[in-house]
């Protein structure tokens, strides 16, 4: 098959890297066509959409009375997840629970972020401590697949844990800190591939050594359709009803909470700060920073040419990330030659294993149609 020339988008920093980008006759891709189509035109934060919040959470009061929480959030420790708990709690005056998950990776900058915005805002906190063992077990199984999008098993695991934990405990709302702000750009399915509980399944039997016993597990179906139409399970998104900017919501958090910034985005944790940075971009050659930029770029918190300059530069120090690969090797109880000799095999998607992608596509283009999901999947 012959290579595809090189092209980036003359808008903003995606590239041919993802094989599956089109350009149109000005050399603008369709992350940016479709930004300025589906998205920029109907979200607008302004005054009208935080009456709207408001009204939302009047609503979330009334279903929660009686109730020691009216909502729960999944928190991180970064900037998304921390603003909105400040935004939960001071602005819309909720009560949520905050929900955290323990995969074992989490840097302490991360843990202190969480405990100073909870202390200070006087919130209750769940930890769901995954089960090391199974987690390693899955996580190696994922690296020994071959496949790109090494995070699955931990996003897998704090997602399902959420949903799971709010049905569970009749919570009817599930916060998210998604917005179009910093997220409008999806990384395309070749780089991170949807939670496919069929694929992760598939990948465990092939590679898996342990019964996954513990192991928190909620596929699409499961959470879209049983929890969202059966338990009556509610995802909102306050973010997006708000003038979020990065930058200045990062400002905040530092003066009023002594919250900390992270090198990059999702860099709160050190697999993940490894497999972005280095995994990623070595054995694949995909740079998550460039969707990133590009959705900065196109929302203008960030110039082009400072991008470009960014992304010149590596994602992360070489003698971090080589501190990184041992620390990650010794804790899931290989060796660096081992690790290394996994990296330098031959890439696989998830074509390769049993999957539930058309279906997974079907939903999403499903979910376009209705107008529930504006951003661009493919």
């Amino acid at each position: 098959m012959e290579q595809r020339k090189y092209q980036i988008c003359s808008k903003c920093v995606m590239d041919t890297t993802d094989s599956k980008i089109v350009f149109d006759e000005k050399g603008v891709c369709d992350f940016c066509n479709s930004y300025a189509k589906d998205l920029a035109i109907n979200w607008h934060p302004d005054a009208d959409s935080e009456k709207e919040l408001m009204l939302m959470a009047e609503k979330i009061k009334k279903d929660g009375k009686g109730k020691d929480y009216d909502c729960i959030m999944g928190m991180s420790g970064g900037t998304d997840s921390s603003y909105l708990a400040y935004i939960l709690k001071e602005k819309m005056g909720l009560r949520p629970l905050i929900y955290t998950v323990d995969t074992g990776w989490n840097l302490n900058v991360a843990i202190e972020n969480i405990e100073k915005i909870v202390k200070a805002l006087k919130l209750d906190m769940f930890t769901e401590v995954v089960n090391w063992e199974e987690m390693k077990d899955l996580q190696l199984a994922f690296l020994r697949s071959q496949v790109a999008y090494q995070d699955t098993p931990q996003d897998h695991a704090i997602f399902a844990g959420l949903y799971n934990y709010a049905v569970k405990n009749n919570i009817k709302y599930v916060v998210t800190g998604a917005n179009n702000a910093t997220e409008a750009i999806r990384p395309p399915v070749e780089w991170v591939y949807t939670n496919d509980i069929v694929l992760i399944k598939d990948i465990h039997k092939k590679f898996g050594k342990i019964k996954l016993s513990t192991f928190p597990m909620c596929g699409m179906i499961k959470y879209r359709i049983y929890y969202a139409y059966i338990r009556g399970m509610k995802r909102i998104a306050p973010l997006n009803y708000i003038n979020y900017e990065k930058g200045k919501a990062e400002e905040f958090l530092k003066e009023r909470f002594g919250w900390e910034k992270y090198a990059n985005k999702h860099y709160e944790n050190v697999f993940t700060r490894f497999y972005e940075g280095y995994y990623l971009t070595k054995k694949f050659g995909y740079d998550k920073r460039k969707c990133y930029f590009s959705n900065m770029i196109l929302t203008g918190a960030m110039k082009r040419e400072d991008a470009l300059a960014e992304l010149a530069k590596t994602p992360y120090p070489e003698d971090l990330m080589k501190e990184d690969m041992a620390y990650i090797a010794k804790k899931l109880d290989i060796t660096v030659e081992e690790f290394e000799k996994i990296i330098s095999g031959e890439n696989k998607t998830y074509a390769d294993y049993k999957n539930s992608n058309s279906l997974l596509q079907f939903l999403t283009n499903f979910a376009r149609f209705v107008g529930v999901e504006k951003r661009n999947f493919r």
